[in-house]
């Protein structure tokens, strides 16, 4: 089994800020495999959708906890399923890249991205599969006293057309990642990934 989770922020308030893409991307990713709708559990606070890629059993996770406590209910659900944090992939926003970008990697940091930072501390560990998506503005440069006003706002018109290429883009990536997965038995170099390798080969440009 296969935990995939989006992080965001419930509520229609922040339904289309550039802290929600991880909810963004896997609502699309749903659609386009054919997962079951996102039910509401409440004794695990969250959205959960679930389906099979190439006969393997992948469950989408949207948590209903806000951001900065993902990690709680990230590991409720690790615990619930039974599952292992190489089996845990996850997708969210990421200020440090630009807007368009994908980047795939094992075992990183949080790199000052809180809702990572809660997931990581509450596994106590990092050693799972992260989709990061950038949000950097292309025009203009960011000032640090602004980021947590910046990730709350909603894309302009512009960066919407973007983002709908970016959001397919990362739909690809995960079915790459999936066809052929098979979790590290340690963190890398020396851990060996074959989907998430492929995955990495082709979308980290």
């Amino acid at each position: 089994m296969i935990l995939i989770v989006g992080l965001g922020n419930p509520g229609k308030k922040f339904q289309r800020t550039r802290h929600n893409l991880g909810f963004r991307v896997l609502d699309q990713f749903a659609k386009r495999e054919k997962f079951s709708k996102f039910q509401l559990f409440k004794n695990l606070k969250s959205l959960i959708s679930g389906g099979k890629i190439n006969e393997k059993e992948v469950i989408l996770v949207k948590p209903q906890t806000f951001m900065n406590s993902s990690g709680k209910t990230v590991k409720k659900i690790v615990k619930t399923y039974t599952l292992v944090p190489k089996n845990l992939i996850i997708i969210h926003d990421d200020i440090d890249l630009s807007l368009g970008k994908i980047r795939i990697s094992i075992g990183r940091g949080a790199a000052g991205h809180k809702g990572v930072q809660s997931i990581i501390d509450e596994l106590k560990t990092k050693g799972f599969v992260r989709f990061r998506i950038g949000i950097k503005p292309r025009s203009y440069k960011l000032e640090a006293k602004n980021l947590a006003k910046f990730v709350l706002q909603k894309f302009n018109k512009k960066e919407e057309k973007i983002l709908k290429e970016i959001i397919k883009k990362t739909c690809q990536a995960i079915e790459v990642a999936l066809k052929d997965y098979n979790p590290p038995t340690t963190l890398p170099p020396e851990g060996r990934a074959p989907g998430i390798e492929k995955a990495m080969q082709k979308f980290n440009k």
